[in-house]
């Protein structure tokens, strides 16, 4: 069963790079999901954009396609996509010239609808065309909005000059930078767990929490994606990104209310809080796996980009003050898991000799494969012969709250909230500078120690230095 949420008002969405893979992964699918699960209004249009000469029933063949390809077929009928292709329409359009852009324009001549959506599925290098096109032909209107994809820069310098692109066609109310991650079910219920009840708020500091630890670990390698890595990396792929929204998420004060402005400024101030990275405390890794191993999939036997990071942070105020965050992410590891692991302090003394000395409560929050939030607790193991205490982990998967209905994925969700004007879960323009300020540093400092990073096999939990990180604080990735 699909998911079913409040519709929203009747759209016009533009897919710029509609042919192309995100779309057909990503954007079409979601569209449809939310389409049969009735949040879109029919009269709504999608109109797929590309260089490519397609007629309207070709594109709906195309999209048929990618449909059927990436949408479970148990969840919809025939009638819904026949239903969903009357949306449906396509003009070919050279984003580097004027070529096409009267045939854009025309659609918004009769049955346009107020809410405008400019989806930028485009490379970097295209969208200040795009955008200044978008502007010269009169097709932006105070309720239009622009989502645009990662990479929002490669550093600090390139993310200055697209937001000063993005701000000189659209305000910033009006930008959508995407971060899926920001979409997931459990990262929702992670800002529902710290401010939303009472019970944790009093332990959410550093007179009780130990360290945080955040893992993204992917099992693939970046075989066929090898010269866009080469060039990009886990820092700027991963940590710049998704690992930091995820450690603001933890460490962020409670925002005065539940909106957008509120969410991102204080994110800001925990990105500005950030201490600068000793080198010390960043390990960097490429997996090793005779010709499948990374250097040979970016076709370059000098590369000295890393398809692993491990590094520990610090943050700058009364909260954290003394709490390490250590931040992990990587390429052909051993699993993939995407989690997050508040550890707390031990207690000053324990009666129960039986949970050994070590033993410290740990909250752990899964965003991948199987989302849920686990707390692990002392307690006493069944059955007699006294007070045996075991170690056992609290389950608030909410799989009983979620019944029947299916957790929508985060691209519906992200370009619903596009839809409604809601930037919550979007990140701003001085947060994405941020961001970037603080990952220069730490690569910039890579670039001048000219060490190669660590090798680790395929298969493993990235290079034994990852694991040293923690060991010499007396501590251990989970």
């Amino acid at each position: 069963m699909v998911s079913k949420t409040i519709p929203v008002k009747p759209f016009d969405l533009v897919i710029f790079g509609a042919t192309g893979d995100l779309a057909k992964r990503k954007i079409i699918p979601a569209l449809f999901r939310r389409f049969i699960a009735g949040q879109i209004p029919p009269v709504s249009r999608i109109i797929g954009v590309s260089r490519q000469q397609l007629s309207n029933e070709q594109f709906s063949t195309l999209i048929s396609g990618f449909i059927n390809e990436f949408v479970p077929p148990d969840v919809y009928e025939k009638k819904d996509l026949i239903a969903f292709c009357k949306m449906v329409f396509f003009t070919s359009t050279d984003l580097k010239s004027d070529k096409g852009w009267l045939d854009l324009s025309k659609f918004f001549e009769i049955n346009s609808h107020d809410i405008r959506t400019f989806y930028l599925s485009i490379s970097p290098s295209l969208i200040e065309s795009c955008s200044q096109k978008l502007k010269n032909f009169d097709l932006i209107t105070k309720k239009t909005r622009v989502v645009v994809e990662k990479p929002l820069g490669t550093n600090l310098s390139s993310a200055r000059m697209l937001n000063k692109t993005l701000r000189s066609v659209f305000d910033e109310n009006q930008i959508f930078r995407i971060d899926h991650y920001l979409g997931k079910e459990t990262v929702q219920n992670l800002m529902a767990l710290r401010f939303a009840n009472v019970l944790l708020e009093p332990l959410w500091n550093n007179n009780y929490i130990d360290h945080v630890q955040i893992t993204v670990a992917e099992t693939g390698d970046v075989d066929g994606r090898g010269e866009y890595y080469d060039d990009v990396g886990a820092m700027r792929d991963m940590v710049q990104n998704h690992l930091m929204q995820l450690l603001c998420l933890i460490a962020m004060e409670p925002p005065a209310h539940f909106n957008a402005d509120d969410i991102r400024n204080e994110k800001l101030k925990i990105i500005r809080s950030i201490q600068p990275v000793d080198i010390k405390d960043t390990v960097r890794g490429q997996y090793i796996n005779g010709e499948k191993s990374f250097r040979n999939h970016v076709n370059n036997k000098d590369s000295k980009t890393e398809s692993f990071v491990a590094l520990k942070a610090h943050i700058s105020n009364w909260r954290w003050a003394g709490v390490p965050f250590y931040l992990r992410t990587g390429k052909a590891m051993s699993k993939k898991v995407s989690e997050i692991v508040i550890e707390f302090k031990p207690l000053a003394h324990s009666i129960f000799p039986d949970l050994g000395r070590d033993y410290k409560n740990k909250l752990v929050i899964r965003l991948q494969p199987e989302e849920g939030i686990t707390l692990h607790m002392g307690v006493k193991e069944p059955g007699p012969g006294g007070m045996r205490l075991v170690n056992a982990p609290l389950d608030m998967t909410f799989a009983e709250l979620a019944g029947q209905v299916e957790a929508i994925e985060a691209y519906e969700r992200l370009i619903m909230d596009t839809c409604r004007g809601d930037q919550t879960l979007f990140m701003r323009g001085d947060e994405l500078e941020a961001a970037w300020s603080w990952i220069d540093n730490i690569m910039n400092d890579w670039d001048l120690s000219k060490k190669l990073p660590y090798d680790y096999e395929v298969g493993s939990n990235g290079p034994n230095q990852a694991e040293e990180l923690l060991s010499r604080d007396g501590r251990n990735w989970e």
